[in-house]
């Protein structure tokens, strides 16, 4: 059958065998690895700019100001990814899987080059657009790639290095960030050096052959011989080409044509609608339990929470980014062993704990957020705060009341006794903002002082431990494994943009959110999103773990969905082919 031999005890061996393929077959880890550093451009771009973004508000004063300009400059990369995915799409079917991925690595390396060079936030706007196509093609591209080379009893584990690297490049962003706090160009250094893997790609798949199932959808079938004799085992490879070849001609004959695709019977095909469904579904709750509000602004929220400086910021954020990967690896593991459903639930289960513990640590920080000292704020009156000087008898003004003020902005200098004890409300500016430094006080303009700031690295810590081995990379295994071969790359890029455009509203909201309800609330809205996330696993989300892909395709057909994800589910293929 299409995507491989099963055998049994495969929940136990696809792990060790996984990992035995380093001294066993190199030449498939070497496929799956090469397709992945696209997962490692798509991880880089999202850790970056949350790091890029602190030094590009110091650097151009128009942003620092204007929460609209930040949200685009993260979110035109993600709305440049949704017009790649979905010429993504219709790439991978026309040109191949290889060709696609060779797209992907120029237009992002070109949007690097921009983004160093850019002397004002518009042209740095038009590198992200640029890098944003990029990533968007890879990022439906590498898991498919790697999916169609690899054997259907490792599948699950090749295509998790995809969100391996994925994680492994965000970890990777926050070092880079860390490295260059210091140097001058700061942002331009962490934003241009992403053309390095683009190009690093690009030279290795040159040496790299197309996707044999692409290979043998347009009739090259002996390159596509050749290629699966290098992924399959002896005793299997025959097989394999068998129930490959049968497979395309079968479609060839339901359809009439290898070559076109008709889209009113896309969507009405059973099989192919309810992959849609599954698949779609999937990416867009992915974007909507809040995980980009964490890549993409995590120094912010840890600014939010009451971290006032820059590094601490980035250094914390380095943490989560480290999770992240660790997570990933897990992933790795579990995969292909306790299957696709069951750690989509436990991953559900663990986000909404999580997200539940940060509304609560907001809450607690926007409540308990230290008063203003009327006196210390007259010491400079051509200083204080000019919202603040109304009020200054008044003691309902906090430091949260001070951070909301807009006419100018102002900022908020810790007490010199403890920043639980009440500050000035100053203006926000470069002077203000070395004045208060100088008196060995802390500045802060997103966030309060608080006790409470520890308890949103633990929340965050939390939530990308679970977030990762489940809702970070599943979704994009079961988007390449899901839908029938004549499909797969226009149902992959259907799935790839609904992912970036629901990628797109969290990023360019999110900061608006917390703006106008709170940054408890924000979170609080994305707890609820992901137990209705939740509830769409159980129903909807059939179990692939270990299935040939044309068996998936007869199981949607008799729309097998699995309610009860915790028993062991039967293996009619191997039934089939021991009675056989």
């Amino acid at each position: 059958m299409e995507g491989g031999i099963i055998h049994g005890g495969e929940d136990e061996s696809a792990f060790r065998e996984c990992f035995s393929l380093t001294w066993k077959n190199p030449y498939v880890l070497r496929l799956a690895f090469s397709a992945g550093i696209g997962g490692l451009l798509f991880g880089y771009d999202t850790g970056v700019i949350s790091g890029a973004l602190l030094y590009i508000r110091d650097d151009f004063k128009s942003v620092d100001k204007n929460t609209w300009l930040q949200e685009m400059i993260v979110s035109m990369a993600v709305a440049g990814a949704i017009v790649g995915a979905a010429i993504g799409g219709w790439a991978n079917d026309r040109f191949g899987r290889r060709s696609a991925i060779l797209m992907a690595d120029f237009l992002f390396l070109l949007g690097a080059i921009i983004m160093a060079a850019a002397p004002n936030p518009s042209l740095l706007v038009v590198g992200r657009v640029f890098v944003g196509l990029g990533v968007g093609m890879a990022s439906m591209t590498a898991p498919l790639y790697i999916s169609e080379a690899s054997p259907a009893k490792i599948r699950g584990a090749l295509v998790s290095t995809n969100g391996f690297l994925i994680t492994g490049g965000q970890f990777l962003s926050y070092l880079i960030n860390l490295a260059f706090t210091d140097v001058t160009g700061t942002w331009r250094w962490m934003l241009g050096i992403a053309g390095v893997p683009a190009l690093l790609q690009f030279i290795l798949m040159f040496t790299l052959p197309e996707s044999p199932r692409w290979l043998y959808r347009k009739g090259r079938e002996e390159e596509a011989n050749a290629i699966l004799r290098r992924i399959y085992s002896a005793e299997d490879v025959e097989q394999e080409i068998h129930a490959l070849k049968d497979s395309v001609e079968s479609e060839i004959l339901e359809e009439g044509s290898s070559e076109k695709i008709n889209m009113i019977k896309l969507c009405k095909a059973k099989t192919v609608r309810r992959g849609l469904i599954a698949g779609v579904g999937l990416q867009v709750f992915q974007q909507f339990v809040g995980i980009n509000t964490v890549m993409y602004y995590s120094p912010t929220i840890f600014q939010l929470a009451g971290f006032a400086s820059n590094r601490t910021a980035l250094l914390l954020s380095l943490v989560t980014a480290g999770l992240n990967a660790f997570g990933s690896i897990i992933s790795i593991y579990f995969i292909d062993r306790i299957g696709r459903k069951k750690l989509l639930i436990i991953s559900l289960f663990g986000v909404i704990i999580s997200l539940g513990i940060l509304t609560g640590v907001f809450y607690e920080v926007t409540t308990h957020a230290p008063a203003i000292s009327s006196l210390e704020t007259q010491r400079f009156s051509n200083l204080t705060c000019p919202d603040y000087k109304p009020a200054m008898t008044s003691n309902a003004w906090d430091c949260m009341t001070c951070l909301k003020a807009s006419s100018p902005s102002c900022g908020y200098c810790s007490s010199p006794n403890g920043k639980e004890q009440p500050g000035e409300c100053w203006i926000s500016d470069d002077t203000v903002k070395d004045l208060c430094h100088n008196e060995n006080r802390l500045w802060y303009t997103r966030g309060c002082p608080s006790n409470f700031g520890w308890f949103a690295l633990v929340g965050l810590g939390l939530y990308i431990i679970f977030f990762s081995p489940g809702m970070g990379t599943v979704p994009w295994i079961v988007n390449s494994e899901i839908y029938p071969l004549r499909f797969r790359g226009v149902c992959g890029g259907i799935a790839a943009t609904a992912n970036w455009i629901s990628n797109l509203i969290v990023a360019q909201s999110f900061l608006s959110l917390t703006e106008a309800i709170g940054t408890s609330w924000t979170f609080l809205i994305f707890g609820l999103i992901s137990v209705i996330a939740l509830l769409f696993v159980v129903v909807c989300v059939p179990e692939t773990k270990g299935m040939p892909m044309e068996e998936i395709e007869k199981m949607l057909e008799r729309r097998s969905m699995e309610f009860k994800f915790w028993k062991k589910r039967s293996k009619p293929l191997e039934k089939q082919n021991q009675s056989a």
